[in-house]
């Protein structure tokens, strides 16, 4: 056999692995949305409009916690420990998973005490989120772990459990008419696939190495936590802002217009769970085809929220809908047009985002999250003030438009710097490291 024929063999043999990384990212993220969609809707169908209302105020605060676990914990893990399942990856998930637990202990108990003092049912629906806050931040954290060591089969089935648990769970919320019984259900069955994670890695988290974790790691998940919290505490202002604007009525329609892209975020949230890993390894390998994969990466997102959209608008019958979302749906139909093209926004900002983290341009990234988000938020409570959820959801389209502009031309300046660190080196060793912080 030729050295050609070796080589060509070999690169044939890597890019079907990766096809198959790829493959585990979306078959897991299609069962988490779907997942999710099935919570959304039996919701959406049970509580009526303004308690489902309730239900996505308390979603949204999960996403929050969430994504300060995400920033500290597993994206370091994935940007610094993408690699096989080895001693040195078996210790970061240890620890990893033990810091993303202490987050979820610490953020669960300020949502039971916040909903201690608010009272109602929005104080009764937190105070249910922060009950079940630690399982979810540490089934959350396992698929990073799983698609750091290149087992996206694992993720799926710990998401395949999280399904199975969930049917029985909301069986009994269906029968109690009120947002918490639903938090619950749905943070109960969450922790049956965390503990599901102990097993498949066969790992117990250490909580005692959590604050060495952050410190270690403090140069990127400082910034990743903050960059994060851009993203989720500006989907959380534009929701309770929407909610003091328009009612909670309104903050219920557009989740409900978010449920109806819910199988296309499968394939954005899938592809996204494998490209960080991915492009950390292009890095290593030549930074020049960096920007080629992560416009692929992004293309591929808005091409398939393009066409999901299409589909939703023509061929979605308004009874399939009226089913889904009961009382919701006459207003959240209206939002499909604005939705998809925020979305479609989103697969294209994703993709330099990916890039940026396989970078470790951590200060990059921050700051064009939190320029991007300021054009989110404004944009959606402008437009609520000027036309409600309908509104909102135009004012985000353009804002997420703005945002593509900020997170490409971040990128760009991300493959420069890293060049200008990188190719003076001559040592080879040096060479393969991933060379930018920000």
């Amino acid at each position: 056999m030729t050295v050609r024929n070796r080589v060509a063999r070999i690169r044939r043999g890597a890019g079907g692995t990766v096809a198959r990384r790829v493959g585990w990212g979306l078959a897991d993220q299609a069962v988490s949305s779907l997942t999710n969609f099935l919570v959304g809707v039996v919701a959406a169908r049970t509580l009526g409009a303004t308690d489902f209302g309730l239900f996505s105020l308390a979603w949204v605060t999960f996403g929050l916690v969430l994504n300060v676990s995400r920033g500290l914990a597993s994206d370091p893990l994935v940007v610094r420990f993408s690699g096989p399942a080895d001693e040195r990856w078996r210790e970061a998930v240890r620890r990893s998973t033990g810091t993303a637990l202490v987050i979820g202990c610490v953020g669960g108990l300020v949502c039971a005490l916040v909903g201690l003092a608010l009272g109602d049912g929005l104080g009764a629906a937190l105070i249910g989120l922060g009950a079940v806050l630690p399982f979810l931040v540490l089934q959350d954290c396992w698929r990073f772990a799983f698609f750091a060591s290149g087992r996206g089969r694992h993720a799926f089935v710990n998401d395949l459990v999280w399904g199975i648990a969930l049917v029985p769970a909301l069986l009994v919320a269906d029968r109690h008419p009120a947002a918490v019984w639903f938090v619950v259900a749905w943070g109960v069955s969450g922790g049956v696939a965390a503990a599901a994670g102990l097993g498949q890695a066969r790992l117990v988290p250490d909580v005692t190495a959590a604050w060495t974790w952050v410190r270690d790691h403090r140069d990127l998940g400082l910034r990743y936590m903050v960059e994060n919290l851009c993203q989720s505490g500006a989907g959380q202002a534009r929701m309770y802002g929407l909610g003091a604007i328009a009612g909670a009525a309104a903050v219920g329609t557009v989740r409900g217009g978010e449920l109806l892209l819910g199988p296309f975020l499968a394939v954005l949230m899938g592809i996204n769970l494998v490209a960080v890993p991915e492009a950390t390894r292009i890095v290593r390998r030549e930074v020049g085809r960096l920007r080629p994969f992560c416009l692929l990466v992004g293309g591929v997102q808005w091409f398939a929220a393009l066409c999901w959209g299409l589909a939703l608008l023509l061929l979605l019958p308004a009874a399939v809908g009226a089913y889904l979302l009961g009382a919701v749906w006459p207003t959240a139909s209206q939002l499909i047009v604005p939705a998809t093209l925020s979305v479609m926004s989103a697969g294209l900002s994703s993709g330099a985002s990916t890039g940026l983290r396989a970078l470790g341009a951590a200060a990059l990234g921050l700051r064009a999250q939190l320029i991007a988000s300021v054009f989110y938020v404004g944009g959606g409570l402008t437009g609520a003030l000027l036309g409600g959820a309908v509104g909102s959801a135009w004012g985000v389209a353009g804002g997420a438009l703005v945002g593509v502009g900020v997170w490409w031309w971040s990128l760009g300046v991300g493959v420069r710097r890293h060049r200008a660190h990188v190719e003076p080196r001559t040592e080879p060793d040096k060479q393969a490291e991933p060379g930018v912080t920000g």
